[in-house]
């Protein structure tokens, strides 16, 4: 041994002795000079493959005038001079020996506030050179800890990406090397790997996440709170390879950070917001960082939980399907900081970042799933969350929220959630979001199962039924959510719900009327049927059949309020409307509630619109009021007391709608054959003065139909009419002759046709015959209309009216043609006359 050590050192002196001139020329002032020294050196040296003890010998000698190259005003000279140090240190068997030296050069090079050295690329090479130190060296460099860390806390901050990501390697091997020293002066490097973590390099960020896990993990713990925001903004980061880094290091401080029990309520949420990454590989790295984390926690935490160990096995019931249960420790461990982390969710789930919002929400469900029945507690606030979260804009996080909802059915006991959340619906939280809380009760009861749910059925069912809660409001989004709950119901207890139908088909009802979507209401009939198939019924006539009294009933209860806002006149619309021939069957239970709320004194607007329903329903009477006949029965009573009070003139342009409405129920009646022509003619004296006042009517409307009113009760009972009140009838239509609508003026028309038509034996031509000459020389002058129509229509009435009292008629005609004033259909209607008499004296027998 002795003797390879002699050999060594005399190969060693041969190799310093050529190096001499070469050394002398480092301190030429010429450039070339010393650049070509430096080239020799290293070719003499550790290009040569010299053994490792006479590379050690001759560093020593070397090791001084190569860190004075260091400062070589020469660039090249200095990274000649960088490399041939970092070959030793990589060659050399005992490289500590140069700490003494390399290190306070390397610090007055990088470490100062300042930086000497201004090439980049020579700045990487001497980081490169340190940390290849640290690797060699280890933990000799305990007593340079200030040096390294002054170092480092510049070259992190470099402007060189290349630089930051080699300092930041070399700090993790530093870290990793001398931890008993390095935590003393750990948190020194917190702040410039906190400016670095955001840089635009992805390479370069995932860098400093390493780093920083390094640090962290060998630091003193109390920065954990001065990393773990710029940690959470990383989670959103573009780049997967930065989130997975962020993924790691989260997870191994929850598994090796020796303070990592003070810090679990702000680690779980950043390793549990991984679990819904959108790369695969980072959701599985996550699930399994978890899984090693609660198992620790289960065996560190053995003794506490012993009992959960040995009988909280099983799952609980009705647990979501296709969904593995986390394990016992990863539970306890949510469990056990949840009154932590639901603070921490409720403020993040408004925050003004989309993505952030996003996350909060994915990991409340994840928080949720694991606390099982332990979300009991926070209840409240995890519903105000939700409520919060329910109104956001973007549907990412509403989808999730309410996924988080439905796991609370899950767990939850419906007396629990059903005492707040029904509250919640009775008196909403906001004003301005009124269906929050019903969208979170659907999504609730949505998760619960029909066993749980059986035995809250009617309260759930007649809280959506009051009239606070189904009345209230009449944005789309709120009847959305009631209808919402409704189907929640039918499709959680199918047949169970036959117990609840009459308050859900109050709720249906209640949407539908007040409805202004098309979508909505569609799908408001399809939840009708499915209450129908629910309960075995064929049609949604059985359904109303079955609660028609109830639902009359219910109305009726109110019936002294309404007024055109009251959505009550919109829910009896619907139900008499939907129900077809079985409202026929409760007419007499109808009845006084129509007759209630179509008082003179009610609102205008109101009566208008039931008028308006009525019209229609009785136009086809005899498939819906009157389809077992019992109307007949009450429409003397509702002509009475219904129609003809609301046919009274009064000042103003509603009451005069009012009435026009009135007139088309009194048509529809007419028409539609629900009173039979005896009830007509006892009610005559009642009926016709309101009708022929209503001729004078300002609405061209309302003269409209007040004339087909007239003609189609002169079809019904004009023949069994007194001839005095035929008499009355006949002016009023001929003032209709000269009405500013053509319209009007051919329906006044066909009433005198149909006058004309209505005279019979008792009517004695000649002792009424002022009135035949009255209607005759009107008409004729009507043969004179610019309106040729109208005029060939006169003289078809002429032509009817003839047979009446043809004398008189032919007299008053000559005497108009005579006047030259329409003498072509003057002629016609004589010719007329004159043949008809001829017939009528060939009929005669001689």
């Amino acid at each position: 041994m002795a003797a390879m050590e002699a050999v060594d050192e005399h190969a060693a002196s041969e190799v310093l002795r050529g190096l001499a001139r070469h050394l002398n020329c480092l301190n030429e002032d010429h450039k070339a000079t010393r650049k070509r020294a430096l080239e020799q050196i290293k070719r003499e040296t550790v290009d040569k493959g010299l053994s490792s003890s006479v590379l050690q010998e001759v560093f020593s000698a070397l090791l001084k005038p190569l860190l004075k190259c260091l400062s070589d005003p020469m660039e090249r000279c200095r990274e000649t001079a960088i490399a041939v140090i970092t070959e030793f240190i990589r060659c050399v068997p005992k490289p500590e020996e140069s700490l003494p030296y390399l290190i306070p050069c390397l610090a007055q090079r990088l470490g100062e506030k300042e930086i000497l050295e201004p090439a980049e690329e020579l700045r990487l090479s001497a980081v490169g050179m340190l940390t290849l130190t640290v690797e060699v060296c280890g933990k000799h460099l305990a007593p340079y800890l200030n040096e390294m860390i002054n170092i480092l806390q510049r070259t992190i901050v470099d402007p060189f990406p290349d630089v930051k990501r080699e300092s930041c390697k070399c700090t993790v091997k530093f870290a990793k090397c001398v931890p008993e020293h390095f935590y003393m002066q750990a948190e020194s490097l917190v702040k410039p790997l906190m400016q670095t973590i955001a840089h635009q390099h992805s390479r370069v960020r995932v860098s400093v996440i390493e780093a920083t896990r390094a640090v962290i993990q060998h630091g003193t713990g109390k920065n954990v709170d001065d990393v773990l925001s710029h940690l959470a903004q990383r989670l959103f980061d573009d780049s997967p390879q930065v989130r997975k880094a962020v993924t790691a290091a989260v997870g191994d401080w929850l598994l090796h950070m020796r303070d990592r029990y003070s810090y679990f309520h702000k680690l779980i949420p950043l390793l549990l917001s991984s679990i819904n990454d959108e790369i695969p590989e980072i959701r599985l790295l996550a699930a399994d960082l978890w899984r090693q984390v609660g198992a620790q926690w289960e065996k560190e935490n053995e003794d506490d939980i012993k009992d959960k160990m040995d009988f909280l096995f099983a799952p609980p019931p009705f647990y979501p399907p296709g969904v593995e249960r986390p394990g016992l420790g990863c539970r306890e461990l949510v469990m056990r900081n949840l009154g932590r982390l639901v603070p921490a969710i409720t403020h993040d789930i408004t925050d003004w970042l989309v993505p952030t919002r996003v996350r909060t929400s994915q990991l409340l469900s994840v928080l949720l799933l694991h606390a099982e029945d332990h979300s009991t507690q926070h209840l409240p606030s995890v519903l105000a969350t939700l409520y919060r979260a329910c109104t956001d804009t973007e549907r990412d996080v509403v989808s999730n929220c309410l996924a988080a909802a439905k796991l609370l059915g899950t767990f939850v006991p419906p007396a629990v959630f059903l005492k707040l959340l029904l509250d919640h619906v009775t008196t909403p939280y906001s004003s301005s979001h009124p269906w929050a809380p019903l969208m979170v009760l659907a999504a609730v009861l949505a998760g619960c199962s029909k066993a749980h749910l059986k035995p809250h059925l009617a309260q759930i069912a007649n809280t959506l039924a009051e009239p606070d809660v189904c009345q209230e409001y009449q944005q789309v989004m709120y009847l959305e959510q009631l209808l919402a709950c409704v189907d929640v119901l039918l499709r959680q207890c199918e047949s169970d719900c036959g117990s609840v139908s009459l308050p859900l088909l109050q709720v249906l009802v209640t949407v539908q009327s007040l409805s202004t979507d098309t979508d909505l209401s569609e799908k408001t009939l399809e939840s009708v049927q499915c209450l129908c198939k629910v309960q075995g019924l064929d049609s949604v006539m059985e359904l109303y059949r079955q609660h028609m009294g109830q639902l009359l009933d219910w109305l009726s209860a109110s019936v002294n309020t309404w007024s055109s806002y009251s959505p009550q006149r919109l829910q009896l619309h619907i139900i008499v409307t939907q129900s077809g021939p079985v409202i026929g069957e409760f007419v007499r239970q109808l009845m006084p509630l129509l007759q209630s709320c179509l008082q003179p004194d009610k609102d205008p607007e109101m009566r208008l619109s039931i008028f308006t329903m009525l019209a229609k329903l009785l136009l086809d009477a005899a498939n819906t009021l009157d389809s077992q006949g019992h109307f007949h029965d009450e429409s003397e009573k509702f002509l009475c007391d219904v129609l003809l009070p609301n046919l009274v003139w009064h000042a103003g342009r509603t009451a005069g709608a009012v009435r026009t409405s009135a007139l088309s129920c009194l048509l529809a009646l007419l028409h539609g054959g629900a009173i039979a022509p005896g009830q007509l003619l006892c009610l005559e004296e009642k009926l016709s003065p309101r009708v022929l006042s209503a001729l004078e009517e300002d609405s061209q409307m309302g003269r409209l139909l007040a004339c087909r009113s007239v003609s189609t009760i002169l079809r019904l009972i004009g023949t069994s009419l007194h001839p005095e009140a035929l008499n009355k009838i006949y002016p009023e239509l001929l003032k209709r002759l000269d009405d500013s609508s053509a319209e009007v003026r051919g329906v006044a028309l066909q009433a005198l046709g149909q006058w004309l038509s209505n005279l019979t034996k008792d009517y004695n031509p000649e002792l009424r015959a002022p009135h035949l000459q009255l209607l005759f020389q009107q008409l004729l002058l009507h043969l004179d209309d610019t309106d040729a129509p109208v005029q060939d229509q006169v003289l078809e009435i002429l032509k009817k009216g003839s047979s009446v009292h043809p004398a008189l008629l032919k007299r008053e005609a000559e005497a108009v043609r005579d006047k030259q004033r329409s003498p072509l259909y003057c002629d016609q209607l004589l010719q007329h006359i004159s043949s008809l008499r001829t017939e009528t004296a060939a009929d005669c027998p001689e």
